[in-house]
């Protein structure tokens, strides 16, 4: 009887075992009779590549503060890919920048040749008037869009437009309008005029005499300082030109306010605190347009400034500002028409339905009859926004951003 009892047990762990291995078994065959397993398809990325073409070399200023940073420009362009590229890895899209960098006063096509052969079909253009009219047509009969950050030059808005090139940087006459309107309501209507003798200095002093003839003000005399080549950033050039400046302004009319067209930094720097009368200073020093400060921090810029800070070490310049948005305005219609056909973007661009934030208080939007981006202007001394214009009380039928620059009744662009 005593031995019964491991008979009984090893007989059934026997038959454990052989029911595991049977059930394995099967499970087995039912396996190999699955169909296999169907691996899901990889998300077709789309790739969107911009390019970044720069003329570039380094600048004179009369002061070292106003040296523009190498990278001016470049950096936001880079931060602009990141931030498209956050919400391009939801969408199957991805940004990628190439950058090219040639001489200001260099042939541009060779270079732009080769950002089309890279697949480029984007391109973020900070050049001169000139190279950028070299490349418009070329980049329209190739379907590409330029984006254009560099030049102010009316003239690429109006008789020189194309239909294929989208205008970041504000024009001069948009920056003498915000002005303008910013000393007329503070009732500062008579103005004398001192303008440089280059090409550039020429173009704002006539932006400030339409600005004037537009909004009341009166230029009631002008001067020219001409560029006797003098050593500027020596000891004994930098001390000739302030001294000049008081008897350069001494027999002027009564005025309110000093303008100053001195784009090409021969005098302007020395005009504030040497007049002969002691008067506020505006234009290219002292009160100065543009389209962004360091210290805008309104509207979410303190934002945009401490991410721009971390990333770059330095703090946002108007280029920087226009080639982020440039970067931006592509990244949000590429998003908005999921995809990367440039005629499409380009119609949407133009449309009703676009828009890009870029933390100056309203949604920006381009002009359908020349292409230009509107957008608020920024009044800025060194240190600090004066204020914003349009200024309140300069309306407008459509938008009271049409009211700085040259408004659709004026334009001459036939865009082709």
């Amino acid at each position: 009887m005593t031995s019964a009892v491991p008979s009984t047990l090893t007989t059934f762990l026997c038959f454990l075992f052989l029911a595991a291995n049977f059930s394995g078994a099967v499970a087995q065959e039912s396996a190999s009779k699955q169909p296999a397993a169907t691996a899901k398809p990889e998300k077709k990325i789309a790739e969107i590549k911009i390019g970044y073409l720069r003329a570039y070399a380094p600048q004179l200023t009369l002061s070292l503060l106003d040296l523009p940073p190498r990278d001016e420009g470049v950096a936001s362009a880079k931060v602009a890919i990141g931030d498209n590229n956050t919400t391009g890895a939801f969408l199957g899209q991805k940004f990628s920048l190439d950058i090219t960098e040639i001489k200001p006063d260099s042939d541009a096509v060779q270079a732009f040749d080769g950002l089309i052969a890279k697949g480029d079909r984007y391109v973020v253009a900070d050049l001169s008037a000139k190279q950028l009219l070299s490349i418009a047509d070329i980049a329209r009969d190739k379907g590409v869009l330029i984006f254009n950050i560099g030049a102010t030059d009316d003239s690429l808005r109006e008789e020189d437009c194309r239909i294929n090139v989208f205008h970041i940087a504000p024009t001069r006459s948009m920056l003498a309008d915000a002005l303008a309107q910013y000393l007329m309501v503070k009732k500062w209507p008579n103005w004398v005029l001192l303008y440089g003798s280059h090409e550039q200095d020429h173009l704002y002093a006539d932006a400030l005499r339409r600005a004037a003839a537009r909004f009341g003000g009166q230029i009631v005399a002008e001067k020219e300082f001409k560029d006797s080549g003098t050593a500027r950033r020596t000891d004994t050039g930098a001390t000739q030109i302030q001294q000049q400046i008081s008897v350069f302004t001494q027999d002027l009319p009564e005025h309110d306010v000093v303008l100053v067209a001195d784009e090409s930094e021969v005098f302007g720097t020395y005009v504030p605190y040497r007049t002969w009368t002691p008067r506020p200073v505006a234009g290219t020093a002292g009160l100065v347009a543009s389209s962004w400060h360091p210290a805008s921090e309104q509207w979410g810029g303190i934002q945009m400034q401490s991410r721009f800070l971390r990333t770059t070490g330095r703090r946002m310049l108007s280029k920087d500002m226009s080639a982020w948005t440039a970067v931006r305005a592509v990244g949000e219609a590429t998003t908005r028409t999921n995809g990367d056909d440039p005629k499409k973007i380009s119609d949407y661009i133009r449309s009703d339905d676009f828009s890009v934030a870029a933390f100056k208080g309203q949604k920006l939007t381009f002009r359908k009859w020349n292409l230009q981006l509107r957008q608020p202007i920024l009044l800025s001394d060194a240190k600090s926004v004066v204020s914003t214009s349009p200024q309140e009380g300069y309306l407008h039928q459509v938008s009271e951003l049409d009211t700085l620059g040259v408004d659709e009744p004026e334009t001459k662009c036939a865009l082709k």
